[in-house]
């Protein structure tokens, strides 16, 4: 029944990201599910980490933080970006958040008018329209294509730039596509953001999982720091999905509306998560490689199988995340199709790529977040299916 309380624009919305919504309560369903739907690492935040942050808690950190954040987490995090990319990020551009997609959602709410247009680059995560839409944008997707390297071209994201045009959201390393934006790549959306005077929002929250070349952040590029506000998560880079925690770094002149929103969402972060986080960057070259290197091994032994398979394919070598974008067009099916056949003839749950935009049609998401025994197994039950025969 319709609730005459509950606003119009909810009740009328259609999520396009059902099928990951109930991802988690379709693998429960079935005994033997092999669960490749959810990027949610089973590995547990490193020890040393949690064991840091409870002794923090145990001497008092459990109150309030300052609204921008932990002071000393703020400087951990310029201290790394100096580090780490040469950049100069001063204190007044970093807000702590609830998590990559609590600064999404913040960043939407601060610079959507109604009716106002974000261009994405799709495949996308599927939250980005939850973001966008319920915040009264409008999502324009960006298509990128696997004979084009999935690297988005010029010619293509200026044709979709009308006086609406608000933003250009980017994601590198790429969730779905496991694809990384080339340098080369970067330049070009720049150029493109300062000739029509666009906000650049960089979705970063894959930056330890960038396997051929180092992560170079959009903000380091000449001229970009002033008009890219980049997204940063602890949930994939450390490991702490469920601490609920992130940050975003923005221009200075940006700081005082962001933090009013943040404010009103939440007051700040919660303080123990703050304080693990703190320990997790100041640890990263202890916590990051084994964990990075794993998952690589996942990516190169599932890439090697999928493209052994009839009728699906994927990119090889891995670039990046922990996600294969699997091509399965040579079925003559739909994603969805796929999907739910792997489902009830594998129990293997993939997700079907139309769930990441209209240009994800045609293939299929797998997250490899168990172990390489559970991906052998998988692909052993879809290996024997008579479509892939």
């Amino acid at each position: 029944m319709k609730n005459k309380f509950i606003a119009e624009r909810h009740l009328n919305y259609v999520n396009k990201g059902a099928a990951m919504a109930k991802s988690d309560v379709v693998a429960a369903s079935m005994s033997d599910c092999i669960n490749l739907s959810i990027g949610n690492p089973d590995f547990d935040t490193d020890q040393r980490v949690i064991d840091a942050a409870f002794a923090d808690a145990g001497n008092g950190c459990t109150g309030y933080t300052n609204f921008q954040g932990d002071p000393e987490l703020r400087a951990e995090i310029a201290k790394m970006y100096k580090e780490e990319y040469d950049m100069d990020v001063k204190d007044g551009q970093i807000l702590i958040t609830p998590s990559g997609c609590g600064s999404l959602y913040m960043i939407m709410a601060m610079i959507c008018e109604p009716g106002d247009e974000i261009i994405v680059q799709a495949p996308y995560f599927s939250s980005y329209c939850l973001q966008i839409e319920l915040n009264g944008g409008k999502i324009v997707e960006l298509p990128t294509y696997e004979e084009d390297d999935f690297q988005v071209k010029p010619e293509r994201l200026e044709a979709l730039i009308t006086d609406r045009t608000k933003a250009i959201l980017i994601n590198s390393p790429s969730n779905p596509t496991g694809n990384c934006l080339s340098v080369e790549t970067m330049k070009e959306i720049a150029a493109i953001a300062v000739k029509h005077d666009l906000l650049v929002i960089a979705d970063d929250i894959y930056t330890a999982y960038s396997y051929q070349d180092k992560f170079v952040p959009f903000a380091s590029l000449p001229g970009m720091m002033e008009r890219t506000i980049t997204i940063n998560s602890a949930s994939k880079d450390y490991i702490m999905c469920g601490w609920r925690v992130g940050n975003v770094i923005l221009p200075e002149d940006m700081m005082e509306v962001a933090l009013r929103i943040n404010q009103g969402m939440i007051f700040c972060a919660p303080s123990v998560s703050q304080r693990a986080l703190i320990h997790a960057i100041r640890m990263r070259h202890e916590v990051q490689p084994a964990v990075v290197e794993e998952f690589k091994k996942r990516l190169t032994y599932g890439a090697e199988r999928v493209n052994a398979i009839k009728n699906m394919h994927t990119v090889f070598p891995p670039k990046g995340t922990f996600y294969l974008w699997i091509n399965i067009k040579d079925t003559g099916m739909t994603s969805n199709e796929v999907s739910e056949y792997i489902l009830e003839h594998a129990h293997v749950l993939l997700l079907p790529g139309n769930n990441f935009g209209d240009c994800g049609e045609g293939f299929l998401r797998a997250s490899l977040t168990v172990p390489v025994e559970k991906i052998k197994e998988a692909f052993d039950r879809i290996e024997k299916l008579d479509i892939f025969k």
